[in-house]
């Protein structure tokens, strides 16, 4: 797979093609495939063009980082000063944030160029990207199925060519799961490696901003630039300032790879004898295979989604029409008001969301539920800090089947439920991992894989999906290059 990231960075510094010029040819590609691929959501080409015009000051002055010049788009729940960010709500139209997040800020202090925003599950609720308030994206590799959620407009645009990186979020796998159903890398760093300021809340104990790229070394670059503390953020830490990119080499002579049998139940066939493939890889290129068993594991669906509705009810509490977003018409009172806001700016997913974690929040049944399921989340963290004492990384597949067709969702609302179920355990335990392409189904559909590491060990994680990638270049997952 090509390392674009550092093939645009060596054209930029090198003179041989400016920001403008590759900005443009950008825009002009993103002009074309995106009404096919609905990616985009907010484009600011005018802005991209003015960041592209810095960003060639900056080079000739020899100034800015490996992403100096280079176009990137955001997804549509981090804030971005004065552009449109509205979680693809209707209940946030027209919304546009004074301030930048920090991750962006830190992308554009590397010199960065924003091409816009992109498409998502609203509030980022959804393993499809099909309850966005703009219609879905569309799968790059086949348009008959979905991109996968919800960062789902970040990976069609990395898959179509139109954006070289784009920024998402993971609550319980929304960037890996669609970087698998894509055919790309999607990296969930370790929660409070990368602040979270900025960041529109869904679940604020399991989200975590992270990069989708062409590559895993585009994914270390993306990763060192965004990474790091941050004042405005409590929940963030200190982290190495040594640039992960750097180094990762590929060698895996002696790493412990875990493989959690949990992690294989209910997982298509197809991926799990390409995921044991890629067991046999590593074994024959020196590392040590240790069987290992995660018991908690069958308990972190349920309790994923009891935290994650139960924050988001608290979190979405703020949406009542008398700040910003939209407001209902026709009401009779301030309760009326706030009422038929909240009725007819959420979507349904989002409603039956907040439903459920007032419901468990609820006096009653927090015990019973709420209280329960944070018992059970400390258990699943003792549960990975033991299996780490044995081994380096875990192996594991990213999602349980290949991308779904459209429309799937509405007619069986389980099976996208259950479509986080190898993702969701890495966000309560708060863990980096990454998902890369491990091959294709019969269909031709792209499967992944995840690699999972100890928190803050992000460069071992990195490494051992570079190790696999280099030496199994799928060619059917190179991204359209425009340079």
């Amino acid at each position: 797979m090509t390392e674009l990231l550092t093939k645009l960075s060596v054209l930029l510094h090198s003179g041989e093609i400016s920001s403008l010029e590759l900005t443009e040819k950008y825009i002009a590609e993103t002009e074309k495939k995106n009404p096919v691929y609905n990616a985009y959501v907010h484009t600011c080409f005018e802005k991209a063009r003015a960041d592209a015009k810095r960003a060639d000051e900056m080079l000739r002055k020899g100034l800015g980082g490996s992403l100096c010049g280079i176009p990137m788009a955001i997804k549509d729940n981090i804030c971005t000063d004065g552009i449109e960010t509205t979680c693809c709500s209707k209940i946030l139209e027209g919304y546009k944030p004074y301030y930048n997040a920090t991750v962006v800020e830190k992308l554009y202090n590397e010199g960065a160029v924003m091409l816009g925003k992109t498409n998502m599950d609203e509030f980022a609720m959804g393993s499809t990207s099909e309850s966005s308030c703009y219609g879905a994206p569309l799968n790059p590799r086949n348009t008959s199925y979905v991109t996968g959620g919800s960062s789902g407009g970040s990976a069609a645009a990395v898959g179509a060519g139109i954006a070289p990186y784009a920024l998402g979020s993971d609550t319980g796998g929304s960037i890996r799961q669609p970087a698998s159903f894509c055919g790309i890398v999607g990296l969930k760093p370790t929660y409070g490696a990368v602040s979270r300021y900025g960041l529109i809340a869904y679940g604020s104990s399991l989200d975590q901003i992270g990069p989708l790229t062409a590559s895993v070394k585009d994914a270390a670059i993306v990763y060192d630039a965004i990474k790091g503390h941050d004042k405005r953020d409590m929940t963030s830490r200190q982290v190495s300032d040594e640039p992960v990119e750097k180094s990762i080499d590929g060698n895996v002579k002696g790493l412990k790879i875990g493989i959690a049998k949990e992690y294989f139940e209910g997982i298509d066939s197809e991926i799990k004898s390409l995921i044991y493939n890629a067991v046999d890889y590593y074994s024959a290129n020196g590392a040590e295979i240790i069987d290992v068993s995660i018991p908690a594991l069958k308990d972190s669906l349920p309790v994923y989604y009891i935290i994650a509705c139960a924050e988001a009810s608290s979190n979405l509490g703020r949406y009542d029409g008398i700040r910003y977003g939209f407001r209902a018409k026709g009401y009779t009172s301030v309760d009326d008001m706030v009422y038929k806001t909240r009725s007819e700016g959420f979507g349904r997913e989002v409603k039956k969301r907040i439903m459920l974690g007032t419901y468990v929040l609820s006096s009653g049944y927090y015990d019973a539920y709420y209280k329960k399921a944070c018992i059970i989340r400390n258990e699943i963290k003792k549960s990975f800090a033991e299996v780490f004492e044995k081994c380096d990384v875990i192996l594991a597949p990213t999602a349980p089947n290949t991308a779904f067709p459209s429309g799937l969702a509405k007619q069986s609302p389980l099976e996208m439920y259950l479509s986080d179920i190898a993702t969701v355990p890495v966000n309560i335990a708060g863990l980096p991992a990454v998902s890369i392409p491990v091959g294709t189904d019969k269909k031709g559909l792209p499967a992944g894989m995840q690699i999972i590491g100890n928190a803050f060990d992000e460069k071992t994680v990195l490494n051992a999906a570079y190790a696999f990638e280099r030496g199994n270049n799928f060619s059917e997952f190179d991204i359209p290059e425009i340079v």
